[in-house]
């Protein structure tokens, strides 16, 4: 039963801790011999750490990344027994943060690899992850780095890796020659640190094949029912529903305009839903079905779901309202009162992101907090 708030709310999202479960045992299952892990940063995507995270060990899942060492101490909170891995990495001043709340940090640099040392002389033993850069010029030692560290013999043996990793540029586009060359400059680490396990696949890579899983994978947005992979069919449940109420209807005659800078242009009467949604709650304004700059080269904007049929957005989202054309739709049909979907169940919330040159994550992990929240199911 959904709580009075929630039915009266102006716009909310329905999170299916089920469809997030069932997700993660999907990519599980697809890493075949190896084990998955979660990604749980940015406040799980956006639906909810307090929630997610209990949701997914008790799915099975044991290992966790987030970003911060922040983000890890709150997540220790809710997960003692859990594995939990700092993207981020050590720096001066946070080290304490670590031991503290048992966090193993991501050495991502020689400088991050010094302050560990530094660090481990009051813990001379200590996990740590080596991330390795096999292409994707972000964070990481080189691969050359990483091959010296691991032939130096003046390596304190203190300093013993629990797992070596890097992160693959372009695991959404399979047939990508990039995914090859770092499988390949990665299995150039993993021979040098013999016996450390290894991880390299993302939730596209997960779907790249055996090769690419080692021992543990890495899936984000898949579990949160994202697309993993560009052009192939979404084998993910989806976790988020959106959805903002219509606060009025009304009729614009033929040649007639709408919202701001006369955006929206009708060429035939019609019938138009103001829904309480804009880009002060995440719905971006590039998702406007006219004019922004983006419609000059994507014809349409986005579209929501209402009464069984999809609708397009209309001129542009403002901060706080949205358009919608509901002319297809019997008169009868739309009140003021009613909610349409914005994404979730029946609008695919990747094809709303397209629609504003963007990706799922960005959706997710803008959702504003104005947003009435009820969570369903479980593990």
């Amino acid at each position: 039963m959904h709580s009075p708030e929630f039915l009266a709310a102006s716009n909310r999202l329905t999170i299916d801790l089920t469809a997030l479960a069932d997700n993660w045992r999907i990519m599980n299952e697809l890493s075949g011999k190896a084990r998955a892990a979660a990604v749980l940063k940015a406040d799980a995507y956006g639906i909810g750490l307090a929630q997610a995270a209990p949701t997914l060990y008790a799915a099975g899942a044991r290992d966790f990344f987030v970003a911060s060492v922040e983000e890890g101490a709150e997540l220790r909170r809710l997960l003692p027994e859990a594995r939990i891995y700092i993207l981020a990495g050590m720096w001066p001043g946070n080290e304490e943060l670590f031991f503290a709340n048992d966090l193993v940090p991501i050495i991502n640099s020689e400088e991050q690899l010094a302050v560990f040392m530094a660090a481990l002389s009051e813990h001379s033993e200590y996990p740590c992850v080596l991330h390795v850069d096999t292409g994707m010029n972000r964070l990481g030692l080189s691969v050359e780095e990483a091959i010296a560290l691991a032939r130096d013999p003046a390596r304190p043996a203190s300093f013993s890796p629990v797992l070596v990793m890097s992160h693959l540029a372009c695991a959404d586009d399979p047939k990508h020659p990039m995914n090859l060359y770092q499988l390949q400059r990665f299995r150039e680490v993993t021979a040098a640190f013999d016996g450390v396990p290894a991880s390299l696949a993302n939730s596209g890579g997960v779907f790249l094949g055996e090769d690419y899983h080692f021992d543990l994978t890495r899936p984000g947005i898949a579990v949160y029912g994202g697309e993993a992979v560009s052009g192939a069919v979404n084998p993910m449940k989806p976790v988020v529903t959106a959805e903002a109420r219509i606060i009025q209807v009304r009729t614009v005659p033929s040649g007639g305009t709408a919202s701001y800078g006369a955006s929206a242009l009708f060429t035939r009467d019609s019938r138009i839903a103001t829904v309480a949604i804009g880009y002060a709650d995440g719905y971006h304004r590039s998702v406007s079905g006219g004019g922004v700059t983006l419609r000059q080269s994507t014809p349409s904007g986005a579209f929501g779901f209402l009464h069984g049929r999809k609708v397009p957005h209309v001129g542009r989202v403002t901060m706080d309202l949205s358009l919608f054309d509901v002319t297809d739709l019997p008169e009868n049909v739309v009140r003021p009162g009613d909610y349409i979907e914005l994404f979730g169940r029946n609008v695919a919330i990747d094809d709303v992101a397209r629609a504003g040159g963007t990706i799922g994550y960005e959706l997710l992990t803008s959702l504003g907090r104005r947003y009435h929240r009820t969570y369903v199911g479980g593990a």
